[in-house]
């Protein structure tokens, strides 16, 4: 009885991680195919003072605005796998600065949403919702994703949850989000690829956790 009852306790806390791993994929995919419709139909950013959004370019920039509720929802799933993946020995000041940093950006990408979306009506100022579009994302929501990766990288490599090869990775991402941000187009990419690489991560160690131990037979069956 004692080790049914520990199995199914195992089996239950591997439940979360695997379930909010795939909601990690599920954000990388979501905002990186936003971010790839947004740069694709309005190629030159925030500058210009003349903008014309054409038929194509609204229904490509309409499309990614309707994907990135799901992307931010998806996220905070994302937040409790990591969460549940590090254990009850995180640190306090990094577990702050990890969901401040993590709300904050999900709260920036809402408003640059927002902000995108007035260049769908015909009778607001393009050039105005586009501009504010850009700068939230790229000057804001992604310098607070750096602070995000920062303190998740951090908190895997002092508790030992995340590979030093990954932690690497991710303190990598997190200078280039901070560094370079809305100076090099595109350079947003960084932080849904390093979403997914961490969710396949947590994803291959709930599969792992979750395999029975081999039995071996002592001859006794």
């Amino acid at each position: 009885m004692r080790q049914h009852v520990r199995g199914t306790s195992r089996e239950a806390g591997l439940s979360t991680p695997r379930a909010a791993g795939f909601a990690g994929v599920a954000f990388a995919v979501l905002l990186g195919t936003a971010i790839v419709i947004v740069r694709t139909a309005l190629p030159s950013g925030a500058g210009g003072d003349t903008i014309t959004v054409g038929g194509g370019g609204r229904s490509a920039v309409s499309a990614a605005v309707r994907m990135v509720p799901f992307a931010g929802i998806a996220f905070l799933w994302f937040m409790g796998a990591l969460r549940e993946h590090t254990g009850e020995a995180e640190d306090r000041f990094l577990a702050t600065v990890f969901l401040g940093s993590g709300l904050v950006f999900v709260a920036a990408l809402f408003g640059a949403t927002a902000a995108a979306g007035t260049v769908l009506a015909a009778d607001q100022p393009e050039a105005f919702g586009r501009h504010f579009a850009y700068t939230l994302l790229t000057t804001y929501a992604m310098r607070m994703a750096a602070v995000f990766v920062f303190a998740t990288s951090a908190i895997g490599r002092r508790l030992g949850v995340l590979p030093r090869p990954l932690s690497a990775f991710g303190f990598l991402v997190g200078l280039v989000l901070l560094v370079v941000g809305a100076s090099v187009p595109w350079s947003e990419m960084v932080f849904p690829a390093w979403a997914l690489v961490l969710s396949l991560y947590v994803l291959r160690v709930a599969r792992r956790g979750a395999q029975p131990p081999p039995r071996h037979s002592n001859g006794s069956d």
